[in-house]
Parts: structure tokens; sequence; C-alpha cells
């Protein structure tokens, strides 16, 4: 019997997953986006932020490299956005969480796939002030609650995303003198009521080293020195908790102001 094969089929059964703000996938594209898809990075990838009504999405190059593109974008255009990305082929996608103002602004779009539901959110942003800070408080407490209630008929959920908060002090660069929007004391207190209700932080519970970040401004040589804050995360329910087989951060990916987080699991 050919043990290598046989470890190589079990291998296949994990499901390698990324979250990615791609800060509009048009520009990415001309990035070298489409090359990157092609070094098959992972199984699933939910992309945030892709800045572009169905038209005008790249699909056909996206295709080209072996993946599906489900999609749900903003009324806007030009603005938020996000996508699914998948080698796997879903057993149902579902556009939207049915609350109308995260809708309107193409927020969330969920794929299931077997006994598990991939989740690809991007949260809102405070930054330009207080009526979005506002908006974002409550845009999380529904986002919970769905969560919540979701995870009554599908306890196996993986919810990716950025969600422009950074949770704790190692995961900002200077954690002492942020007072920004994105490391309020409110919205990290959201995250630890996060974790405390049975979700998991998929690369802090196999990551635990400082100095990994997602996201660096595009001002003052930030990424270049690594002064950057870890927003975007792969979380799952508690059942997972037990899957969960590798975890990373690729800064080396650079089409974005962002970069991948990576999450392997069974």
């Amino acid at each position: 019997m050919n043990l290598t094969y046989l470890a190589g089929i079990k291998q296949q059964t994990n499901m390698r997953i990324i979250t990615y703000n791609v800060n509009g996938i048009r520009s990415a594209v001309k990035k070298g986006f489409i090359d990157w898809l092609n070094t098959n990075p992972a199984d699933v990838i939910c992309l945030q932020e892709i800045k572009a009504h169905q038209e005008d999405i790249p699909v056909k190059e996206i295709e080209s490299t072996g993946y599906k593109v489900y999609s749900f974008s903003a009324q806007k255009k030009g603005y938020s956005g996000v996508a699914i990305l998948t080698k796997i082929q879903p057993d149902n996608v579902v556009i939207g969480c049915q609350i109308e103002q995260s809708d309107f602004e193409g927020r969330v779009i969920r794929a299931d796939f077997g006994d598990k539901t991939v989740i690809n959110a991007y949260f809102p942003s405070g930054t330009t002030g207080g009526e979005r800070q506002t908006y974002k408080y409550q845009w999380l407490d529904e986002f919970l609650e769905f969560l919540n209630d979701l995870r009554k008929e599908r306890p196996n959920l993986i919810i990716c995303g950025d969600y422009n908060i950074a949770h704790l002090d190692m995961d900002v660069h200077n954690p002492k003198t942020n007072k920004n929007s994105g490391f309020f004391p409110e919205e990290r207190d959201w995250m630890t009521k996060l974790f405390a209700n049975g979700y998991v932080d998929g690369f802090r519970h196999i990551n635990k080293d400082p100095h990994q970040y997602s996201w660096w401004s595009a001002f003052g040589g930030a990424r270049a020195s690594n002064k950057g804050w870890r927003i975007g995360y792969i979380n799952v329910t508690e059942p997972l908790k037990g899957n969960l087989k590798h975890a990373e951060i690729r800064p080396d990916v650079v089409h974005s102001d962002h970069c991948p987080v990576y999450l392997e699991i069974a």
C-alpha cells in the first residue's frame, strides 16, 4: 500500500481559505492579481472591497485560473462589495444578510460547503467620522445577531473578512498612542464579546507571535517598516476549533494596502 499516496488524499480533504481586502479588484488585476491566482494560493478566497459592479468584475480572467466567482456589489459604484472565489463547488450561495443597509452596501456573502459555511464580510469603517462610526456599532450588533441565528442551523461557521478592528494590543504597532477608529475600546470590546460567545480567532489560535499585520497605511513607509494593523480575520465557531491546522499572514502579496490572511482547516 502506498502510504504517501494515502497521505496525499488525507491532505486534500483540508480546506485552504484566504481572506483578502483587495482595495479594488480592477486595481489588483493591474498589479498581478491573476498571476497570483495561478499559483493556487487557496481553495476558497474571500475578497473584500472589490469596488466593482458585476459587469465590471474581470470574471473571465479570474475563472481562467480555475476559480468560480460569486460576488455581491454595493449599489453605489466604486464602493465596498465582496466576492468569493472558489475551486470547490459550493452546495449553496446566499447573497447578503437580509439587513437593508448592509445589503445596500454589499457587505456579506455566504457559501455552504458540506457541513461548513463560509461567510465573507466587509465590516464598515468609522474613519470618516461620527455618523459612520455610529453605523459601525449598529452593524456590529446586527451582524452578531445574524451569526448567532445562522449557527443554530449551520453550527460550523467560518467568518472571513476585513473586520476593520484590531483586537489586542499586539494587533497594532502603536497600542499606547492609538486613538483611532478600529481600535476604540467599544470596538475591541465587541471582538472580546464575539470570542467569549463561542467564536475562535483562527489566526491567534495557531500563531501567537506579535508584529503580524494585514494592513498598513499608504503613508510614511508604514509597510516597509511593518507599522501595521491586524484587521483581516478568519474566525470560526467553537465546533471547528479542533479542525484548525495552519494559519499565516502573507505580507509579501502586494496587490493592495492589505495582504492575505490564510487558514487551513480540516
